[in-house]
């Protein structure tokens, strides 16, 4: 038994109910006793959250769903009347069963949303057809499918070589738990309803697990910000991956306490191997989970004991990530390792909220894309080596240190930090510092402590400097291409459209480019343009004039002035980025020749 369960608190009931339900406590308060101010707070807290996004959800259901409308605004009722009991019950008893209601009332205000916006994003449709090839016996990988990407709302992913990404490109336990939903509709609303169930079970998993004056955290996390529950009706398969390690993330550090994984250990191991084969996320967590089990199992049993431990977790997490893979794995092992390693592979356009910004909006590109992808790798393989070397203080990070990488990565998305919050409050509840005071870390064996000290400071500087220089090499490169707008066809009865667009390109560099053009009027990345005339690679320091179409026939010009306009070339081999502002090319008003 850990130090900190030995302690023994005054025999006072009252005095037992303070110090029992203090934030990182694990034990729950006396069920009669007055609720602590701070689960008041956590309480109310959750309760005001679900007031963000139910407006817009109301104003769209009073439209056309009056019954949807109706239950809404009974949800608004909950919110109000639960506003004032929570400051008001003297039990902890009343103000638990005011959790619940919360917890209720969340996943209801989620359904009524899912019912309103069920068609899903890309992610979605591609979910929903895996799933309907999958019934059908085709393959489920390696298959282009554009005709979905020409519904409202689904979003192309381009790649650096000048095309869309139309594949599947995630583990299959999405579309095998999407099949027998597949009734409900022909878009994306198999797939969103099944991560909105997933979200909502999840939650409610947490919301179970977590000690009672936490609990409301759980639907503050999961539910209350609305953030989750919008990517759960885009369809992301990483809100199964969520809702599948949530009891690993729980009380972690107890996994194999004694040596035991027991049925509640390996039910978990098997989460954890359900969660990989889910979307990819969890791949990133997992190495810091096994590492950290194993520093705190060795810690209490020893080196070798503390090995078969993390080996049968391991094992069995294995085992259930095979049993869910086998079918695509045998049936054709190159596709299904090539979909599953997708996001990886796929080389698609920078885009994202992490360092990338600076190549992609506050200079004109870079030659050395690839190297943000290094540094997110190298910064990745060190923060785990400086969890393991300090686990003892690092211990209770596991579940948020992986997510420090993405900020390095060419994808650098915020979802990708924010779809595993709950996991950090699963840590922070159930994974405090006193569970790794007796945590093995592998230090020197210096018999001097300031000796000891500088090599252990040294080892961490020399493990983040190759993160270090990756990133500075990234944000440093030079646009390899310098292009200039030579000529505009607009249309002929309005000068706001641009039918055509001829281009001098220039290529600074050795090597020759074959660059893809676009325009863009915004943050995200607009469709290429298509060659029309001109040659589609540029040689290593030459020059070449190509005329480009949109897309659509038409580029309309924005009618604000303001509008920042900017012209982006991308290269595939090596991944360059090219930009030059054309705003004023743009909109300067077209000379039309005098009528004779």
């Amino acid at each position: 038994m850990h130090l900190a369960e030995t302690r023994q608190v005054t025999p006072d009931r009252r005095t037992q109910s303070a110090v029992s339900a203090a934030p990182g406590d694990p034990r729950d308060p006396e069920p009669s006793a007055p609720p602590v101010p701070w689960h008041r707070a956590l309480t109310l807290l959750a309760d005001v959250s679900l007031f963000i996004g139910t407006r817009s959800v109301w104003t769209q259901a009073a439209t056309h769903h009056l019954v949807l409308a109706a239950l809404i605004s009974l949800c608004y009722a909950s919110i109000l009347v639960t506003g004032v009991l929570t400051l008001t019950v003297r039990r902890t008893r009343s103000l638990a069963r005011l959790d619940l209601l919360v917890l209720v009332t969340a996943a209801i205000l989620a359904l009524c949303a899912w019912a309103l916006n069920h068609n899903g994003g890309d992610e979605g449709v591609l979910t929903t057809q895996a799933a309907r090839e999958l019934v059908s016996g085709h393959a489920v990988y390696g298959q282009p499918w554009p005709w979905l990407f020409h519904g409202t709302g689904i979003a192309l992913t381009p790649t650096t070589g000048g095309g869309y990404d139309y594949t599947y490109g995630y583990p299959p336990l999405a579309p095998l738990l999407t099949v027998p939903l597949l009734w409900l509709g022909h878009s994306g609303a198999p797939a969103t309803a099944l991560c909105t169930l997933a979200l909502i079970a999840g939650t409610v998993t947490l919301w179970r697990m977590l000690p009672v004056p936490w609990r409301s955290a759980a639907t503050l996390a999961c539910l209350g910000f609305g953030f989750l529950s919008t990517y759960a009706r885009v369809g992301y398969p990483a809100i199964i991956g969520l809702a599948l390690l949530i009891p690993v993330a729980v009380r972690w550090p107890r996994i194999g306490a004694g040596g035991r994984l027991g049925t509640a250990g390996i039910a978990r191991a098997a989460c954890l191997g359900a969660a990989c084969a889910a979307q990819q996320l969890p791949w990133f967590v997992t190495p810091f989970l096994l590492a950290g089990i194993y520093a705190v199992r060795r810690g209490e049993l020893g080196g070798r004991a503390a090995a078969l431990v993390l080996l049968r977790f391991t094992g069995v997490a294995v085992t259930v990530w095979l049993l869910i893979n086998t079918y695509f794995a045998v049936s054709d092992p190159g596709r299904w390792l090539a979909g599953i390693a997708l996001p990886l592979t796929q080389g698609a356009v920078v885009h994202g909220q992490g360092l990338v910004d600076v190549t992609l909006y506050f200079t004109d590109g870079g030659d050395r894309i690839d190297w943000y992808s290094h540094a997110s790798m190298l910064l990745a393989a060190a923060l785990l080596a400086l969890f393991v070397l300090f686990v003892r203080r690092l211990g209770p990070v596991a579940t948020v240190l992986p997510w420090l990488a993405f900020f390095l990565a060419t994808r650098s998305q915020d979802g990708y930090y924010l779809l595993m919050t709950p996991l950090w409050l699963a840590a922070a509840v159930t994974a405090p510092l006193s569970e790794f005071e007796r945590a093995w870390q592998p230090r020197p064996a210096f018999p001097r402590r300031p000796r000891r000290r500088a090599l252990l400071f040294g080892t961490v500087v020399l493990l983040f400097t190759p993160a270090l220089v990756s990133a500075v090499l990234a944000v440093s490169g030079r646009p390899p291409l310098r292009m200039e707008v030579t000529a505009l066809r607009r249309a002929e009865r309005s000068a706001s459209v641009v039918r055509a667009m001829t281009l001098r390109v220039v290529n600074t560099g050795n090597s020759p480019l074959t660059p893809h053009y676009t325009l863009t009027t915004g943050q995200g990345m607009s469709r290429y343009w298509l060659l029309v005339r001109g040659p589609a690679t540029i040689p290593g320091h030459g020059s070449a004039s190509v005329e480009l179409r949109p897309p659509d026939g038409r580029f309309g010009i924005p009618a604000k002035p303001s509008t920042r306009i900017r012209l982006r070339a991308f290269t595939a081999d090596p991944q360059t980025l090219s930009s030059e502002d054309v705003t004023p090319r743009f909109t300067r008003p077209a000379v039309r020749p005098p009528r004779g």
